[in-house]
């Protein structure tokens, strides 16, 4: 078996060590530096960069299934590409993929830089190697971020209207892989791996603020305000982008999806909101 590192993959990487151990799989590093922690937990590295192809063929030597963690660069759909062409030549049969749970990438206020996910999905189904798309939702721990860019006193102010999110947290996502990629079976399936509930920011706003003690309210706004309290809290253009897109695409619905795929790759439901509000803010609170 085969993960890549990160943040995700760090979990995934605990997870398997949990279930089948060290010796069972293999994690792909693009970064020496970042391997400390795996090699004293006795995990068998190795090192690969995806702008090098190059130094993918000689890492996935003897790979059966590969979980391709997405990254975040701007050339991601080419880095992505690269690995599955390295996984095809090397003889890699089964490659697991995390995408996007979202209604429709056409009309997605973030096309620019999420319509890489499914550049990506088609290459891979193209490939004719089997797969497993893990679509994931919007990670729980994206909460903080959001509500911090629309903070103003005790109100959350946010152009996200009346829309829902099935959040979860990154740490159950990574569990639903590691369990996916470790048993047989999941060949040529799209699972939609969501919350078992969806939340909206009324929602979010209540639990956060009895979790602080105090009372917290959500503000619906629209996008032109919010970019300028973005711009006037010194926010970056790219984060007034990613940000103001996503919490637009929220509005129009795009996150709502419904399925049990999540529950039953972990074998119970996700955890609630206010399990995930404590979580996600348990370093930006002040409980009293």
């Amino acid at each position: 078996m085969y993960c890549a590192t990160g943040h995700l993959g760090t979990s995934v990487v605990s997870h398997l060590i949990q279930k089948i151990g060290t010796a069972a799989f293999t994690a792909l590093a693009r970064d020496e530096g970042r391997t400390k922690r795996l090699r004293e937990s006795h995990v068998n590295v190795r090192i690969a960069d995806f702008d090098r192809p190059d130094t993918l063929g000689p890492a996935l030597v003897g790979v059966k299934k590969l979980l391709l963690i997405s990254t975040m660069a701007e050339n991601r759909a080419e880095q992505h590409k690269n690995v599955i062409d390295a996984a095809k030549k090397a003889g890699v049969e089964h490659i697991f993929y995390t995408s996007l749970a979202i209604k429709s990438i056409d009309i997605s206020h973030v096309r620019g830089l999420m319509g890489s996910h499914f550049e990506t999905e088609d290459y891979i189904k193209a490939s004719g190697l089997k797969y497993t798309i893990l679509t994931n939702t919007m990670y729980a721990e994206a909460m903080p971020k959001i509500v911090g860019s629309g903070l103003i006193g005790s109100s959350i102010a946010l152009p996200g209207g009346d829309g829902r999110v099935p959040y979860v947290l990154r740490a159950e996502l990574a569990e639903a892989a590691a369990n996916a990629i470790s048993s047989a079976g999941h060949e040529n399936r799209i699972y939609n791996l969501v919350g078992s509930e969806s939340y909206g920011y009324s929602d979010l706003a209540a639990s956060l603020g009895k979790l602080q003690g105090t009372h917290l309210a959500y503000q619906k706004v629209g996008p032109d305000q919010f970019q300028r309290h973005m711009a006037d809290n010194h926010a970056s253009t790219f984060e007034i982008y990613l940000t103001k897109g996503t919490v637009l695409d929220i509005r129009d619905h795009q996150y709502e999806i419904e399925s049990r795929d999540l529950q039953t790759l972990l074998g119970r439901a996700s955890k609630n909101l206010s399990a995930m509000v404590a979580e996600a803010f348990a370093h930006t609170t002040n409980r009293k």
